[in-house]
This record gives structure tokens, sequence and C-alpha cells, in this order.
């Protein structure tokens, strides 16, 4: 048999307070035990018990060989049985573990049952205090059933020491397991570059369960860089009298560090900016497959234009993993936990949430800081001297990082990572302190000296913003993180800013805006941008992409008092025309307020214009057109209309093409426009949703628009050929698309 099969199909789902003759259903992983409303809902519904149940058939090339399950995200406490023994227990819904099943398969047909509690156990990280994120029960990643002979690689640490070097050196370590002992046995290793082509090999004889095999002198390599995410892989043969087995890894070879003057890659200084990723999806929770983790890495990436991103507050799927790897995403990763610390148990449990992080993703070259801290937790410095040992054994070539939002907390970590929130401390009525984008270091640290220093989270909760929310507070929502940002910029000892946060997410009672959501993203739970997103987008370099987005639903009476002066135009154009009743006035990037970011808006305000450039309030309103020009060229325009009406409903696909041998996905984005192509921001208009052929819907057939726009995922049944997908609505009429499971 394959040394992995994908076992996604095929499970019986049943909570364990249904009856069993009624309540099972047939279900595909990556599954979520409860499907939930958009919001306002009870989060405990999900918090209670499940069993999975499927059967798994032996096979003739089963015989002689170690069989067992990888499961790669169970929520959140789960026990595994096969033909009715246990045979694996995982506390931690993050994190992979493996159930063996070779001692307990019988010729025929074996059945394997897990049964898992989605309840807050307090005695497992995160649970224990009030978290700000929902864990949704099930089995909500991939599962695998894996094979290989008695003697067989287990495990691969790759490191390649200086990299900066002319020539490179690789070093792996890998790791057999053996039940009884391995008596004679030789590795192949090669080295291959992206079209498989061999670099280097070696045969290394096998001398026991730890072998370390080096490549030296190896020339005209690549490195992995943010625009040149080179990988290479390593395939490892390893031949023994139990068997062969291989193992192949891929991995990149960069050099990453934090100094007190900032980041460096690859022996350049790098300005990170990004955004805290949350892994829930509408609906379906934390069970979305392979093509949805790529796409939120590809969101952050190339819409928002961001260059790294944290995994708060867990590790996230290996799919979303692999391709920050593919595509140049830095990533901040860290173990589970929000705020609360629990007894020694709680911690013990804590510190093998590190090392299992790292084991799994320690070939990871996007992977540049392990978070070993409990995210805003108190000091603990036996708890925290001990995450960080554990991390810097497993892997010496990584920094550590542990995020706190408490001023002079003790610096056990290589960098000091900080939520700073001030912005928006200066409104409460008892501070005397101005508006301030970011504290100084010596202030938050409490340290004389310098250190590395990155700001992990700021804006969010302080000021959330939801999508259909009144023009102005979208205009504050971009200025507060243009400040922080700029701010970050201007500081050289600030590695960078992680803005809180990249979407919107479902939350408990406790937090949020009372509807179970936080509205804290620079995008909706859909991944539509706000204007605050095009913010991060507006940041890249132009050659790669023209970004311009005018914060406005240009309409005299929305803003207070009213007019649409300042306008903020979100852009890396250089200059921005502004043509109203007859007139075009020409403004440049607002250097003077934000000197040190790469792209400063452009505001244009009552002073570069005419007294009468923009009429007078109560006389009649005209449409109005911005436009962006660079380096002397127009290279964006966008027309806005005094009298918008809904006029056309636009439906996207992120793609047409799904794979119908897996439960693949695609997100379709929906947008209500007027006639001149903008979004209808205050329509609430609800839109039905049928499809029909060889997909599914993910969530309810009915969806509203929410600042102008929606969103919903297809997933595929199984069977080929074209879907039909059709929405409709009263004031649009209808839209359609087809997509095609091959």
């Amino acid at each position: 048999m394959p040394h992995r099969i994908a076992l996604n199909e095929g499970w019986q789902f049943c909570p364990d307070d249904a009856d069993p003759t009624s309540g099972t259903q047939l279900v595909t992983l990556p599954h979520s035990a409860v499907d939930l409303p958009l919001n306002y809902f009870d989060e405990t519904i999900y918090q209670r018990s499940f069993t999975y149940q499927r059967r798994i058939d032996w096979t003739p090339d089963m015989q002689g060989r170690d069989v067992w399950l990888r499961f790669d995200g169970v929520m959140a406490d789960a026990c595994v049985q096969i033909n009715g023994v246990e045979v694996a227990r995982h506390h931690d819904g993050y994190t992979p573990f493996d159930a063996p099943l070779t001692p307990h398969l019988v010729k025929g047909s074996n059945i394997v049952t897990v049964t898992l509690s989605g309840a807050e156990n307090p005695e497992i990280p995160p649970f224990g205090g009030q978290i700000d994120y929902l864990t949704y029960a099930g089995i909500y990643r991939d599962v695998w059933l894996r094979s290989a002979p008695s003697v067989r690689i287990a495990q691969v640490k790759i490191e390649t020491p200086d990299p900066l070097g002319a020539q490179k050196t690789v070093l792996a370590r890998v790791i057999l397991v053996a039940a009884d002992g391995v008596q004679s046995g030789t590795v192949i290793a090669r080295i291959l570059d992206a079209s498989g082509a061999e670099i280097a090999t070696q045969t290394v004889p096998v001398n026991g369960t730890d072998l370390g095999i080096r490549f030296d002198g190896l020339k005209d390599l690549s490195l992995w860089d943010m625009d040149n995410p080179v990988l290479y892989t390593l395939e490892l043969t390893l031949q023994t009298p139990a068997g062969t087995d291989c193992h192949r890894t891929d991995f990149g070879i960069r050099h990453a560090e934090f100094t007190p003057q900032g980041f460096m890659l690859n022996g350049r200084p790098v300005k990170l900016r990004g955004l805290n990723r949350h892994q829930s999806f509408p609906y379906s929770g934390y069970a979305q497959g392979r093509r949805s983790q790529e796409r939120d890495a590809e969101i952050l990436k190339y819409d928002l234009g961001c260059n790294i991103v944290r995994t708060s507050h867990y590790p996230q799927s290996p799919w979303f993993l692999d391709h920050c790897d593919r595509i140049g995403l830095l990533v901040f990763e860290e173990i589970p936990g929000w705020q609360h610390i629990g007894d020694a148990k709680w911690k013990t449990r804590a510190v093998a949430n590190v090392a299992a992080m790292i084991r799994r993703d320690w070939n990871h070259p996007s992977v540049i800081l392990w978070g070993v801290r409990i995210n805003e937790s108190a000091d603990d410095h036996d708890f925290y001297s001990e995450a960080n040992r554990i991390a810097r054994e497993l892997d010496p070539t990584r920094q550590t990082g542990g995020v706190r939002c408490i001023t002079d907390s003790e610096m056990l970590e290589d960098v000091y990572t900080m939520n700073d929130f001030i912005l928006g401390d200066f409104e409460k009525t008892d501070s005397n302190r101005p508006r301030t984008p970011l504290r100084p270091i010596t202030e938050t640290t409490g340290l004389r000296h310098p250190v590395p220093y990155l700001v992990t989270e700021y804006n969010g909760h302080m000021f959330p913003t939801k999508a259909g929310d009144p023009e102005q507070r979208h205009a504050e929502h971009a200025i507060r993180h243009l400040e922080v940002l700029n701010a970050a910029f201007g500081d050289p000892g600030i590695a960078g800013a992680i803005g809180w946060c990249f979407a919107d997410y479902n939350t408990h009672k406790d937090f949020g805006s009372g509807d179970r959501i936080c509205h804290h993203g620079v995008t909706d739970m859909f991944r539509n941008l706000k204007p605050a997103g095009y913010v991060y987008a507006s940041q890249q370099d132009p050659a790669a992409r023209i970004v311009f987005e005018p914060v406005t639903c240009w309409a005299r009476g929305e803003r207070n008092i009213g007019g649409v002066l300042p306008l903020i135009v979100l852009t890396n154009c250089d200059a921005v025309e502004l043509t109203y009743g007859g007139s075009t006035t020409r403004v440049g990037p607002d250097h003077a307020r934000f000197p040190h970011l790469p792209y400063p808006p452009v505001i244009i305000e009552q002073r570069h214009l005419s007294p009468d450039a923009l009429g007078r309030w109560g006389m009649a309103w005209k449409d109005g057109v911005l436009t962006g020009w660079l380096a002397g060229k127009q290279v964006a325009q966008r027309h806005f209309v005094a009298d918008p009406v809904p006029t056309r409903l636009e439906m996207l696909a992120d793609t047409t093409k799904l794979n119908a041998a897996t439960q693949d996905e695609t997100r379709v984005v929906l947008r209500g426009l007027d006639q001149a192509g903008n979004p209808l921001r205050f329509l609430n208009e609800t839109v039905q949703i049928r499809a029909s052929g060889p997909v599914r819907l993910i969530g309810p057939d009915h969806v509203t628009l929410c600042g102008g726009m929606a969103g919903f995922w297809l997933r595929t049944t199984g069977q080929t050929g074209d879907a039909r997908i059709v929405v409709s609505s009263p004031r649009f009429g209808s839209a359609e698309l087809t997509i095609t499971a091959q």
C-alpha cells in the first residue's frame, strides 16, 4: 500500500447524546461537529461529546508493516480505539498525533472509533480562563492512513548553517523508529531542486536510530526569500532487512535574525508588516480544507500585501504553512493559549505543545520565530524558562518570542514581542497622554539596553469596525492602522508591526459586539477587504500592483455635519486628481503626516480646493472622478455617481476548477454594485444561492450583503462535471457561474 493515504471519506458521525439509530450521519473530513449560523448563537452547543467511526479493511500489503493513523487536528480531547481497544489519547486540539493500528488489526474489517469532547477542559491549554475565540469541536483537519516497515524514518530535521556563504551546507538529522533495534542498513540521501533534478547524493550506513547526514560544498544554490521562495527537497531512502522506507521533506536555505536594529533576512534589513490570523471560517468553524487554507495565505500575501502573519493563538494547518513556504510569506507561530496560565499539569501540557509545534514545523523556511509564551499572560519564570529551554534545545536555528501586553515583563525569550494597544488610550477620560500610535520601546520593556523588538498586535478591540459601518468610522479605522505602521517604519529598533487582525471572527459571548463576532479585522469573515485592508495593500510596490481605494461612499450627508472631506485615498500612486463640477485638483501623498510610510495615503482636504469646489450643504450633489497617477501616467480611475442605485450583482469565485477526488472547495464573493461599479455599502439585500451539480453549499442558501458584500464557500461532493451556481435577489435579478469538478 502507499506510504500515505487520505482517510477523509466514509466516517459515521454522531453526537453522543443522539439516538444512534437516527442521529448518525455519513460525513467527510474536515468536519465540524456543529454547523453554526453566522452570528448570534450559543457557543456551548458544541461543548459536548461526539463520536466518529470508520471501517478500515485489512489488505495483504499490510502484512509485516507498521500501520497507523495520523490525525492532523482534532478538537479538543480525543480518544482513538481500534476494534474496541484504546490506542491513543490526545489532549490538544492543534497539534497532530498518531494512533498505532498494527497490533490490533485483524484480517477483514476493522472499526476505528474516535470519541472527542468539545468541552473547555480546564486541564488543557488554552482552556481554564476566558478565551477570545471559539474552539469548534470535530475532526477538523485531515486524517491519514500510513504504513511503513518496522524500521522506518520517523522524523527529519534539516539545518542549513552559514546560508550566506558562497558554498552551502545542508545538515539532516534523521530519527528512526525500530522496535527491535537496527541490525544493518543504509540511507540514500538526495537533494533535488524544484524540477526534480539531483543536486547532490550520498549513501550513509545505518548505525543507530539517530543519524546525521551532511552535505558540504554545495554550489549555485539559491536562497529562500520573500520574492524568490526557492525550495529544495531532501529525499531519503532507508533500506534495512525490514524493508524500504522513503521520506521527502521540502526545505529552504535562508538566514533570519531579529536584532536590536530590526529584522534581517538574508543579510538585509526588512521591515515586517503583517496581520494576525485566526483559522476560523463562517458556518464551518475550523473545518475548511487545503484550498481555503492556501487561499488565506494568498490573500494575506497578495491582496493585503503583508510579508508576515502570526498564527494567533495556536499552530495552524500544515496546508497553510506549506503555502507560506511556496509563496514567501513569513510566519510567527505560537502555542495555544490566551492570557490564562493553569496548574502544574496544564503547564506541562503547554510545554509539550512547544515541542510538538517545533517538531511538526521545524523545516518550514517561512517560520522565523517560535512563540513559546501564552498570549498576553503574566510572568511565570519557571514555566517560561522551561518553554524557552525546550525550544532552543529542539531548534537552535530560530529565535523565541513571547507575546505580552504587560509592560516591564521579564524577557526570557530572544525577541520582546509586544501587543501595544496604546492608540485608543488617549480617549480615556483619565489619560493625559496625547494620541500615541506606539509607545517607546524602553517604556514597554522597562529595559535600558536595546533588545530585538516586534509589535505583535494593535488596534483591534480599541476600534472595532463593521463592514457596514459609516464612512467616517472606516476613515478613522484606516487612519489608525496607518499611524501605527508609520510609527513602526519610523523606528529602526522596531522589527515591524503585526496588526489585529486579518479577518473578523466568531467569539464567545464575553467578547465582540454581542453578536458572537469580533469585528476587529481589516476584512470581514468572508475575507472581503474593508477600507483598512487597503492600508496594507497600498504599501506594496506599484511595480507589483497598483492599489487605488478611496475611502468614501460619495454622499454629501453620510458624515457628521456633512461633506466628504477629508477624503482619504489609500494608494501607492504618486498623485491623485479629483474632478468635480468641472474643476480638477491634483494632490500628492501626505508625507508630512506619514513621513515614514513607503506609500502614504493621499488626503484631499478643503485647503486643496477652492471654497465652492464641492458645493455647499443643501445644494445639488454631482458625480465625481478620482484618478491615480504614477510617474506622469494615468494608472487608475474611479467614478462615483451622485445617484447610486442597485445595478449589478457581481459574483466571483476564487477558482472555477475543483478537484473532485478530494474534498475541494472554493470561496465565492458577492458584491452589490451601483451603475459605476462601486459597492453599495448600505444595501442590506438578501441574496438567494442555488447550487446544482457536483458541489454543495457550506452554510445557508440565503446571505445578506453587509458593506455591499458577502460570500460563501462551495465544496465538492466527489462527483465530476459542471456545477451551476445561480444567485438572485429582487433588486438585482440573477447572476450565474459555472464551476467544474474534475
